[in-house]
Parts: C-alpha cells; structure tokens; sequence
C-alpha cells in the first residue's frame, strides 16, 4: 500500500489595505514558509517577493467579473493542502471582513484539513486613517459601522435596514460601494439623515496612488464621478476633519506619491533602497536584475591577498568590492593588520561606510565617484603598485587611466554579477505599462533587464522607458538600450539619485 501524503495546512492573510508595510509581521513570516501562494488583486503584489521560492497563483477578481469562482478557489486550497503543500491565501484587507475567507475556511475545515488566520487591517479603518478622517472621535462620533455597499442597491435585501443607518451609528464606511453611491445618499437622506452630511470617498486607501474626494451627502455623486473601485465611501461628521489631520496626501511630506517605481537592485540589496523609495510617497516593484555572489575560482584572489604586503595602494570602487574582499581575507584565516602600510581608496560615501564596519577609515575619498574621474584627482601615482578589486564586469576607464599615469595596476576579480530569472509578477507589471520610472545603479542591471526583454527594451514595452540612472556608464548603457533618461544625479551616490528622481518628479506634476 503507497504511503499517505501528508497533509499540508493554509495560511488565510490578511494583506492590509494596500501599503505592503500594513501587512503584520505574522504574515510576513508565513508568506516566507509558503510553498504556494494563492493572491488577490487587491493585495498588493509586491509582497510576493517573501514567497520567491513559491508557486504563485493569481486568482484576483475584478469587479463585475470573476475569472476564478469562489468554489473553485475553496477547491484549489483544499487541493494545494492535500498534496502536502504549505499554502498561503493573500487576501487584501482582512480575511474576515468582506474577504469570503470564513468560507474557505469552512471548505478546509470539511475537508478535515488544518488552516490558521492571520488578521490583517482592514481598509475600513486604515482608508479613512490615511485620508486623515478618524472613524470615532470624542464629541462627534462614538460608533461606526461597517457595510457591504455593491449590494446596497437591491431594494429586496432585508439586510439593509436603512433607517437604522440613517438614524443609528454616527460613522458609516460603505466597502464595495462606488457603483451604488447615488442610491445610498439618496436613502441616507431619504430616511432622516441630513443632506450637509460630509463624505468622503478614498480611492486606492495607502497606495501611492490613492485619491480623495470630499463633499456632502447632497453633492457627493457630483464630485465623486471619476472615483473609481477599490474605494471607501465614509459619511459622518468626521470626514470634516480631514483638512486638517490629513498626512498621507500632502506632497510636501511624500514628494513622490503618485509614482509607480521600478527598483533594479540586486535581491540583497533592494529592500534598503525601497524603504527610502516608500518613504519619500512612492510604490515600488522589485524586479532585481542581478544578483551578486562569490568568484567561482577565487585562485587570482587570494594570490593578490597572499602578496598583500607588495601593494602600495588598494582600490575600492564599491561596497562589494570592500565585503567580498576583506571576507575572503578573513576566510583565509587573516585579518585587517594585513592592511598596515597599504592606502586604501574608496569610490563613494557607502564604500566609506562599508570599510567602516570592518573598522577601517578610507585614505582618500575622491569627491567626483565615478571610476573615469578617479585618475585625475588621486595625484602622482608613477611606479606604484596598485590592486583593484573588483566584478567580473570591468570598470570603465580606471585601470586604463591609472596606468596612463604611470601606475603599475592588477585588477582581480572579487565577486561576481550575474543576470538572474525575472521575476513574473514584477516584470508583467513592466510589460503591461504598470511603471512610471525605473532606476538603475549599474551597467549591469540596464543590461541585464535589456535581455529579459529579449535585447527590444523599447519594442516591448508600450512606450519608450523612464530612467533615472546612477552614474555616466549607466546613464550611457541606458540611453544605449532605448530609455529616456529623465535627470542626471548631481551626486552619484543614492542619495544623489533619490534627490533627481524628487526634482523630475515636481516638474512633470506642475
């Protein structure tokens, strides 16, 4: 007799309203567990990234149009769990507010397998936070209700007892409503609620694309009209705080809310820079390019780290250049003291502050970092003996410019960069028009992204790309691959690039 499957278990989370930083820290770590994950359009997709080893399922619905039956997403879990897999169900919101997860649970529980909630926040509360209304606040509204609006319009439902909300709690938040909005004011009123009631609708609540329309039960259809779904309708005398508790929308606090980025970066290093991304208003899709890993035959490494004492100078050009070189020195059983007597160069702020962490200060930070402009301010460099550590990817122009000036210069591979699989989610939102910008801070990620598309950058995607590149060499291998590069960092540093991204962003919105 075949032994039995084992049986797997699904995780029913909660994705929050949208800004993937409102998930909890419990469904982070089941999302990172997970080896399926069955998602909806409303969870923010971007979240996928914790599940990179997972298969992944879409099974969004649209309004007015279901692709995946609720029946047939209750079999797939069941389907998934029986089969011995670990399966995370990505719900926007919170499974059990408006999110149909108690009956997936329920099919689990029949079919005799194990499932746990994850709560999430829903967009009931979290919209009208980041629109700056509070659902309760002393001396205005001491209750609030939470309805289900797309069926409001069905004057059968028994389950709307319209009096009641009109008379009854003194906040109300219509989820799913957009489409019924003209018939619930009208009811509102109709059954004793005052027309100067204020409303507000939140469009996208948390998404840097979130919009928010105020007015009155009487006028509210009227200013409402290009508000379209996912969106929060909130009626009660607490919307007329909104001007002055608004934080989210204000550009001065999020300069770029509205703009959809596109963060290039190795795995490793992308979340740092989408955090500052996020924090400055935008939305980011991680589609890492490359990724960054060891030298297959570290042979030429260590040879240059065994002759270590012949070496005048030592040459960093990145932060990877510094972790992989003195990790390698350290592996091989030495330590910094190896450094004494050897100047030590570095290209940036981040490469300064990497040598930092192994307690090392740079002898000379050139104030242009870029590896062309390192030979004209570094000074007299005949006859010494310099070591670049570096990528498999040649730098442009500095070894070249060093031994010009007489420096006798080796170069030694000491990490490697290497394209890697796109991932689907990420790159379909590239493809499709989904991205307003994309950064780069390499050649090699342009690159890289220019042969996921099959070498067409421009031919595949519906219009020529924005770009905001770090660097001359990937400003050039930008242009070089079809993109519009729409400003060039002052600074080549992060910072720099970030201050770019700001400025071109103010002017195309005026």
């Amino acid at each position: 007799m075949p032994p039995t499957q084992p049986a797997g278990i699904v995780y029913l989370i909660g994705a929050g309203p949208g800004d993937p930083g409102l998930i909890t820290v419990r469904g982070i770590e089941r999302l990172k567990q997970a080896d399926v994950v069955v998602y909806d359009r409303l969870a923010n997709h971007s979240l996928l990234a914790h599940a990179r080893q997972a298969e992944l399922i879409d099974v969004g619905k649209q309004p007015d149009r279901h692709p995946v039956p609720q029946a047939e997403i209750n079999a797939l879990l069941v389907e998934k769990a029986r089969a011995g897999r670990v399966v995370a169900r990505l719900k926007g919101g919170d499974p059990f507010v408006f999110g149909r997860g108690g009956e997936e649970a329920l099919a689990l529980m029949e079919a005799g397998l194990p499932f746990e909630i994850v709560p999430g926040i829903t967009s009931a509360i979290a919209g009208p936070a980041y629109a700056g209304v509070p659902v309760t606040h002393r001396g205005m509204a001491y209750s609030f209700a939470v309805i289900t609006g797309h069926r409001a319009s069905d004057a059968e439902d028994v389950s709307y007892n319209w009096e009641y909300l009109a008379k009854g709690p003194d906040t109300i938040l219509f989820l799913m409503g957009v489409s019924n909005l003209e018939y619930i004011a009208t009811q509102l009123v109709a059954y004793g609620r005052s027309p100067d009631t204020p409303v507000a609708l939140v469009e996208r609540a948390s998404r840097t694309a979130q919009k928010t329309v105020s007015g009155t039960l009487a006028d509210i259809v009227e200013r409402a009209a290009d508000i379209g779904p996912p969106a929060i309708i909130i009626i009660g005398e607490v919307v007329s705080l909104r001007e002055s508790l608004r934080w989210f929308d204000r550009p001065e606090r999020h300069p770029l809310l509205g703009l959809r980025v596109l963060n290039t970066r190795p795995l490793a290093q992308a979340g740092e820079f989408s955090r500052r991304l996020m924090e400055l208003g935008a939305e980011v899709v991680e589609l890492p390019t490359t990724e960054i890993g060891p030298v297959a035959d570290s042979g030429p490494l260590d040879d240059a780290i065994h002759r270590l004492p012949t070496w005048d100078w030592l040459i960093f050009a990145s932060a990877n250049s510094v972790s992989f070189f003195i990790d390698r020195l350290l592996e091989l059983g030495r330590d910094v003291r190896s450094l004494t007597g050897v100047r030590l160069v570095v290209l940036g702020q981040a490469t300064a502050a990497t040598l930092r962490q192994y307690g090392l200060a740079a002898d000379f930070i050139p104030t242009r970092q870029t590896s062309r402009d390192l030979p004209a301010e570094i000074g007299d460099v005949a006859g010494r003996r310099i070591l670049l550590p570096r990528s498999n990817v040649p730098l442009a122009g500095l070894a070249e410019g060093l031994r010009a000036q007489g420096a006798l210069v080796e170069s030694v591979e000491a990490y490697t960069v290497r394209p890697v699989e796109p991932d689907p989610v990420a790159l379909s939102a590239l493809v499709d028009g989904g991205i307003d910008v994309l950064t780069f801070v390499s050649p090699s990620a342009v690159t890289a992204l220019a042969a996921m598309l099959n070498g067409r950058l421009g031919e595949t995607l519906p219009a020529p790309p924005v770009a905001i590149c770090l660097g001359p060499a990937t400003i050039e291998a930008a242009r070089a691959a079809g993109m519009q590069v729409a400003a060039i960092p002052k600074r080549h540093t992060v910072d720099g690039l970030l201050a770019a991204l700001v400025g071109w962003y103010a002017k195309v919105r005026t």
